[in-house]
C-alpha cells in the first residue's frame, strides 16, 4: 500500500477572512461603477448631451417623441446659420408656454443639469430652434414672393413644416453682435423670436446661452439619422466686411 498522501485538495470551511474578500470585492465593484457614472455624466456634460424634443415647433426636421444627441464640443464658436441648435432660453425666452422658471439654488441647478445629462429630465428653460441670422445679418419676412430675406437674399426652405408660410408675423431685424435670430421650422406653431420681438433684446439670443448643435436623432429607431443643417440659409453670403456665418 502506498505511503503516499491523497493529492487532492480537501475543502476548506469558510472562514472570516472569505467575508472580508467578498467584502472587499464588492466595494471594487461599486467604486467602478461609480467611477463609470462620473466619466458618463463629465462626458454628456462636456461633449455631447441627450434631449427630449416635447413639442411640433421643430416638425417635420424633430418631432415630439424625438430623443437627440446635441453636440457640445467647440460650443458658441462652431455656430453657424442654418443649424439647428438647444440653447437655454432664461435670458431672453422666458417662461414660454408655461414652462416653469429654471432652478435658481445651486443644489436644484446640479441636480437639473445631471438628470438632463442622463435624460431623466430636462431644464424646462431649454429649447431647440434653428439658427436663421448671425450677428451682423438683415433678417425681414416677407419679400413679395412671401419668402424670408438674409441679407437680401431670399431663401427658399424645404424643411418648413407643409403648408407653412414663411412667417405670419411680418419683422424686418438687424441681428446685434454676440447674438442669433431662431426660428422653428414649424413658423405656425413655434414661439420664436417673432414671439419675443417686443421684450428687451428683441428675441434675440445671447450665443454664450447656446448649449450645442443638434447632430443625431437616435430614439426612435424609426426616426434614426443625422440632422441636417440648412444648406439654403448657410449659403446666403455674409452681411459686407464679414465672412461667411
Amino acid at each position: 500500500m502506498s505511503t503516499q498522501p491523497d493529492s487532492t485538495t480537501p475543502a476548506t470551511p469558510v472562514g472570516p477572512g472569505d467575508s472580508g474578500a467578498r467584502s472587499r470585492s464588492r466595494r471594487r465593484w461599486v467604486t467602478v461603477v461609480a467611477v463609470a457614472f462620473l466619466l458618463t455624466v463629465l462626458v454628456r456634460a462636456l461633449v455631447v448631451q441627450s434631449f427630449y424634443i416635447p413639442s411640433g415647433s421643430m416638425e417635420p426636421t424633430l418631432e415630439p417623441g424625438d430623443r437627440i444627441l446635441v453636440s457640445k464640443v467647440g460650443g458658441a464658436s462652431t455656430v453657424h446659420r442654418g443649424d439647428v441648435v438647444v440653447f437655454d432660453g432664461t435670458t431672453t425666452f422666458g417662461t414660454v408656454d408655461g414652462a416653469a422658471p429654471a432652478p435658481t439654488g445651486i443644489i436644484a441647478r446640479t441636480l437639473g443639469g445631471v438628470a438632463s445629462a442622463l435624460s431623466v429630465g430636462g431644464n424646462e428653460s431649454d429649447y431647440v430652434k434653428r439658427v436663421v441670422g448671425m450677428p451682423g445679418d438683415h433678417v425681414v419676412c416677407c419679400d413679395d414672393g412671401g419668402n424670408l430675406t438674409v441679407n437680401d437674399r431670399a431663401v427658399t426652405e424645404p424643411y418648413l413644416y407643409a403648408g407653412d408660410e414663411a412667417s405670419d408675423l411680418t419683422f424686418d431685424v438687424r441681428v446685434p453682435a454676440g447674438r442669433i435670430w431662431l426660428m422653428g421650422d414649424h413658423r405656425s406653431d413655434s414661439a420664436d423670436s417673432r414671439a419675443h420681438l417686443g421684450d428687451p433684446g428683441g428675441g434675440m439670443v445671447r450665443l454664450e446661452d447656446v448649449i450645442g448643435r443638434a447632430e443625431v436623432i437616435y430614439w426612435p429607431p424609426t426616426r434614426a439619422g443625422a440632422v441636417s443643417s440648412a444648406a439654403e440659409l448657410a449659403a446666403v453670403p455674409a452681411p459686407a466686411g464679414q465672412g461667411r456665418r
